[in-house]
């Protein structure tokens, strides 16, 4: 009895993880089973951080911060992580910044799985596990430019969250962004997150190009250079590109 409980417990998180946000009623009709059965259960995981309710409608459901903190350390023993480490060494002895590595969650937010540090004292600093939206993030536009054109519009509908005067909060804005970065390769965030924090980035795709990650160069607005633009781009992207290959073998 306690390991069917267990399973339909994992079960309604993955669902929740795939359909969020979800509410009860459409969680009691995939499974077939009784309303208050789904609740004890949501209400339950919920108490052990795996679940939350959704912000702007607390009638639905979504994943919670737990799933976000093993997720990274997940994917440190994976092949994703041990592909990017040596090109993200590489990378960040060439520019002498930080260097990041994000995957995109379920919750339109862009995770730190790795990271290698400068020897500059000023530098940027994330955390491992430490989320940024995708719609004001380098990586985030890294992921979103990748994605099928349907898959954008489902993203991009109202208006996003502002954080400065450089966010992007228009989703007509952003496609137009996005087209941009498709086109050069690379995404640029100066000063549309964290104030004073900027990023170049490319994304790191799977066999069939979808978008597993983005890694990222990062640095204060102090060192950031438009004339370089064009060759921290260069050096993302080739990196990028090798953790892809790397990935694939």
């Amino acid at each position: 009895m306690e390991m069917k409980s267990v399973t339909r417990s994992l079960r309604i998180l993955e669902a929740v993880a795939r359909h969020q946000p979800v509410t009860v009623g459409e969680l009691t009709k995939l499974f077939g089973l009784p309303k208050s059965t789904v609740q004890r259960t949501l209400v339950t995981l919920n108490e052990a951080g795996w679940l939350r309710a959704n912000r702007r409608d607390t009638t639905r459901w979504e994943i919670g911060a737990r799933v976000l903190a093993v997720r990274p350390a997940a994917l440190q023993g994976s092949s994703l992580f041990a592909a990017a480490r040596e090109p993200m060494i590489r990378l960040r002895d060439t520019v002498n910044e930080t260097i990041h590595l994000s995957v995109p969650d379920a919750l339109h937010s862009m995770v730190v799985v790795d990271r290698v540090d400068c020897d500059h004292t000023v530098r940027t600093f994330h955390p491992i596990g430490d989320t940024s939206p995708l719609h004001a993030t380098a990586t985030g536009h890294a992921i979103l430019a990748q994605l099928p054109n349907p898959e954008v519009d489902e993203f991009a509908t109202g208006t996003f969250e502002g954080y400065g005067d450089e966010t992007i909060t228009d989703p007509q804005e952003l496609r137009t962004e996005l087209q941009r970065v498709r086109e050069r390769g690379y995404a640029v965030n100066h000063n549309q997150y964290l104030q004073g924090i900027c990023a170049i980035a490319a994304p790191v795709l799977d066999g069939d190009g979808v978008p597993l990650a983005a890694v990222a160069i990062s640095l204060p607005d102090s060192r950031f250079e438009p004339g370089r633009l064009d060759e921290l781009g260069r050096l993302v992207t080739e990196t990028a590109t090798e953790i892809t290959a790397r990935h694939l073998r």
